[in-house]
């Protein structure tokens, strides 16, 4: 039976890149055209897991995404780095000079936004996935109109690439999570995880957790903070951590529990390569 896979965007979306080299091609792929989608669709077991970005090298963190993996109690079983290369796409036959608009995923137009001021003549719109509008131009016929998404999505619905990699800065990953209702059963590979904890408001409480992770021999890699919305002025910490023995994990969470409020392990999986 193959597994079903939940992710944000259409066929040929970055999401859907990494499903494959996670996952594999032999899967169910589930499209979702918004986050929140993608979350009711892994809720109601429709699918297995799913694949959310989480942070990206140049625009930094999906901070709307923490949210939802904490509100629906999801775990993190795995992570992926995408590297994005992002291209400049419209149907055959046109100049750059032709296009009155660009359409794009909010986050690819920041990320391209020094390749677009070369050209205040064109409109910039934000769409809700990069791939559904290169599949829109082409079913659509739109032309005047622009894509930015990956190569696959100029590949699959063959239109020409007017500029490539136009991204401002050529180094550009996304860290993506691997998401399941349920955790991982086998830890044993695991140096890498992922919590939430809340703090009273004492001096120094903040580093004193921070202490605690260094003496247990924890690489911190990510800390974020999210307001919570229901209480002014409080603050939920994300944190990630690695780690080179489990154990030294186990110690930690330990104390951390005791020193934190509402604390909560979001994740224990294998670290991606960079």
């Amino acid at each position: 039976m193959k597994k079903s896979i939940a992710i944000q965007g259409v066929l040929c979306s970055y999401h859907h890149m990494v499903s494959n080299a996670y996952f594999g091609t032999k899967t169910k792929i589930n499209q979702c055209l918004s986050f929140d989608a993608l979350a009711n669709n892994l809720a109601s077991n429709k699918s297995s897991f799913a694949v959310m970005a989480l942070e990206n090298s140049i625009a930094g963190s999906i901070i709307p995404n923490y949210a939802i993996i904490d509100a629906n109690a999801f775990n993190i079983v795995g992570e992926y780095y995408l590297d994005i290369q992002h291209q400049f796409m419209t149907l055959s036959g046109q100049t750059i000079d032709q296009i009155t608009e660009v359409h794009s995923h909010p986050m690819a137009l920041l990320q391209c936004k020094e390749f677009l001021k070369q050209y205040p003549h064109i409109k910039l719109v934000e769409a809700e996935d990069t791939a559904v509008v290169a599949q829109r131009i082409r079913e659509n016929n739109l032309k005047g109109v622009a894509a930015i998404a990956g190569k696959l999505a100029a590949e699959t619905y063959k239109l020409d690439v007017l500029a490539e990699s136009i991204q401002t800065i050529k180094q550009n990953q996304t860290r993506f999570v691997i998401l399941s209702k349920t955790s991982n059963q086998d830890i044993s590979k695991s140096n890498k995880a992922s919590i939430k904890f809340e703090l009273d408001h004492q001096r120094g409480s903040l580093a004193t957790i921070l202490n605690v992770m260094s003496d247990s021999k924890l690489n911190l890699t990510k800390i974020q903070s999210l307001p919570k919305i229901e209480e002014p002025w409080r603050y939920s910490f994300f944190v990630d951590v690695t780690f080179s023995d489990i154990k030294d994990f186990t110690k930690a969470q330990k104390l951390i529990q005791l020193m934190a409020t509402h604390y909560k392990l979001l994740g224990i999986y294998k670290k991606a390569t960079l």
